[in-house]
């Protein structure tokens, strides 16, 4: 039994189209590496830039919006600010203990799933699909917002066009890999980290002699306040800007869905991740809006309220102007490491979802590069199309984004608090944490049942048909897989148990000169054994040989760790020892043979090509199901995997066979 590597020297040299393609990608990544692992995962600081920017970048926006919610009752500045730093330590606490008790990942999808069941699971997975789309789309639009707040009004029409071209340019970007797209955006991530810096402790400090003027200012607001809009009143308009503030904390759950791109231990690193993205986070967005009420920042039409505060802050300083340029610069640029997220973390999802078979199965297929190709394509086209419908308008695309977020991050607090209140675990641990999970769940229901009542018609209800249909897609995907699956049960019932009656009788030796039968499985059941039978009913006495072939394929839901190679491997090898066993039964002479790799039609392929040359009469053949009625919606959620490497075999002259499963 050999393992064949994918790129098999013998092979045609690749096209101009594969070359070009590898000249933009990289080159692919070796499986038999055994630093592979290592060099992918991310250490704390590495992870804190891809899933960190996305939270930090979200100061952009999210304080902006809560503090034009406060109209003229910026008064309530401090105490919305106090509440922000609050809540982003609530939760960033809850999802430090869902990355203990989920150390594997999946975030949202998963929590809900184990905790709440799968159709709860489903429901969050959707809305994590739909708001990491639009994590790319508000992402690029804020930025596009702060690079055009200091340049002239006449550039604004090239603004959505070169927001779609940031969309496809990081698109190209996580095709390449997960590391290469974090480590040159590094410097991007520091340069807003610094600006910022100076921007909030520098107009902190230049107004510290002010502050007890401003603390009377406040206090004559909230008594003014109190008198003309009442105590429900004041209460209403600042969960009103708290709720439209809440693009602030959406970034948190990323780490989370990242735990597999983590270097070991996992669990520190994450929990290490998230301690850095919380104070940061937490920090800038509080002190953007107390910077806010100090500099008395109002308003102005086609400039960010960071813009603004920036340009009051440097006022006629020398060298002010280009100070302003550098923080703005700095805040797009980071805005679209931001987006970085949405490319992480979405195709993980849409990954561990076609793992369970809510969606098409080869979104858990992973390129040579060992990134989530297709997952990757998909958020990106999705969120050019968000972008172009809503013409980059980050009012109404925060307002889409948050109520997701909000609904996963509700979804996930209510199924650790269930599974805290019935865990077993000392009663002080419990009740602290019933605390964090109940406060946690609170806040959040609040965000999301103030945005959906008060923005319903600005996008509100667009974000909820959208996942409803998606919703309703991945459940009639998930139908039409177990259907299929069962009709193949019925059509091989029994078959893996009844006797099987030899074929010849006494001794024979395996005899590579003679005619041989190349049988391609990829799992030990009725198909792979109709396929085997049905060799023999159709060329009777004409192979001497079986030849067992297995491209194992290493997708997202066999990529987690360094171990988990080797057990794939195991896991075929056990496989492929039963279909000897069945060799036995028939009395046929039999090997195996296998390889592991990302592509089952360019692992196949390669493995084939090896066996040709091995034994020099063989001829292949692989099962595949045939619909009564086949139409493209068969074709994309079932794989051509066989059909594929039929043509390519075919091509370079050697003989296969496609022997049908039929099912109606």
């Amino acid at each position: 039994m050999s393992a064949i590597p994918p790129d098999d020297p013998s092979l045609p040299p690749p096209g101009p189209g594969r070359r070009l393609r590898r000249r933009l990608l990289g080159a692919p990544r070796s499986l038999a590496d055994r630093g592979l692992f290592h060099k992918l995962a991310l250490v704390p600081f590495l992870a804190w830039v891809g899933l960190g920017a996305d939270g930090l970048s979200s100061s952009s926006y999210g304080p902006d919006e809560a503090f034009r919610a406060l109209g003229d009752k910026t008064y309530l500045a401090l105490a919305v600010a106090a509440l922000m730093a609050l809540t982003i330590a609530v939760i960033a606490a809850a999802y430090s203990l869902i990355i203990e008790r989920f150390p594997h990942g999946g975030g949202g999808y998963i929590v809900a799933s184990k905790l709440l069941g799968e159709k709860v699971g489903l429901v969050s997975g959707c809305a994590l699909l739909v708001d990491y789309v639009l994590t790319i789309a508000v992402s690029i639009a804020a930025a596009g917002g702060a690079l055009f707040s200091f340049l002239p009004p006449g550039w604004h029409a090239a603004k959505l066009p070169i927001e779609a071209f940031l969309i496809a340019g990081l698109t190209l970007l996580n095709l390449r890999g997960v590391r290469e797209s974090v480590v040159a955006l590094v410097p991007v991530f520091l340069l807003f980290v610094a600006t910022h810096l100076i921007l909030i402790v520098g107009g902190i400090a230049l107004h510290a002699p002010q502050l007890p003027q401003t603390a009377v200012l406040v206090g004559n607001g909230l008594r003014e306040g109190l008198a003309a809009y009442g105590a429900g009143g004041l209460v209403l308009a600042f969960m009103f800007a708290y709720s439209l503030g809440g693009g602030t904390y959406t970034g948190l759950e990323a780490v989370s869905n990242g735990m597999p791109m983590m270097r070991e231990p996992r669990v520190h690193t994450a929990r290490r991740t998230m301690l850095y993205m919380a104070v940061s986070l937490a920090f800038t967005a509080a002190g953007l809006m107390v910077c806010y009420l100090l500099w008395r920042v109002v308003p102005v039409e086609g400039k960010t309220m960071n813009a603004v505060l920036v340009e009051r802050f440097v006022g006629g300083w020398s060298g002010g102007h280009a100070f302003v340029v550098l923080t703005l610069v700095s805040e797009g640029a980071l805005l679209v490491v931001g987006a970085q997220a949405g490319f992480l973390d979405g195709p993980r999802i849409l990954a561990n979802m076609a793992v369970d078979s809510w969606v098409p199965r080869r979104f858990a297929a992973m390129s040579e590069r060992l990134t989530t190709q297709n997952g990757i394509l998909l958020m990106g086209a999705a969120a050019l199309a968000a972008l172009l419908y809503t013409r980059g308008n980050v009012t109404h695309l925060v307002v889409m984004y948050s109520i997701n977020v909000f609904l996963t991050f509700s979804l996930s607090l209510l199924g650790m608090l269930l599974h805290t209140t019935r865990s077993r675990e000392p009663m002080r641990h419990r009740r602290r944490r019933t605390v964090l999970f109940a406060t946690g769940l609170l806040l959040c229901v609040t965000i999301l049942g103030v945005t959906v009542f008060e923005k319903f018609s600005l996008g509100g209800w667009l974000t909820l048909v959208v996942t409803g249909l998606v919703v309703a897609l991945c459940l009639a995907v998930r139908r039409h897989y177990r259907g299929v699956s069962a009709l193949l049960k019925r059509l091989y019932a029994g078959l893996e148990s009844v006797p099987i009656e030899p074929l010849r009788h006494g001794p024979c030796g395996f005899d590579p000169r003679k005619p041989s039968a190349a049988v391609l499985v990829a799992s030990y059941g009725g198909l792979g054994i109709h396929t085997v039978l049905q060799v023999f009913r159709e060329f009777p006495g004409h192979f001497h040989n079986l030849v067992f072939v297995s491209a194992g394929v290493v997708d997202s839901g066999a990529f987690k760790g360094e171990q988990s190679l080797a057990d794939l491997q195991g896991r075929t090898d056990e496989m492929l020892g039963k279909y000897l066993e069945l060799a036995r039964q028939l009395n046929v002479p039999a090997t195996t043979r296998r390889a592991l790799g990302t592509d089952p039609v360019e692992t196949a392929t390669a493995l084939c090509h090896a066996v040709g040359r091995e034994f020099p009469g063989v001829v292949f053949f692989a099962g595949k199901i045939i619909f009564e009625h086949d139409t493209w919606l068969h074709r994309a959620l079932h794989n051509e995997t066989a059909k594929a490497i039929q043509q390519r075999l075919q091509w370079e002259g050697r003989t296969m066979v496609v022997l049908p499963a039929r099912v109606r």
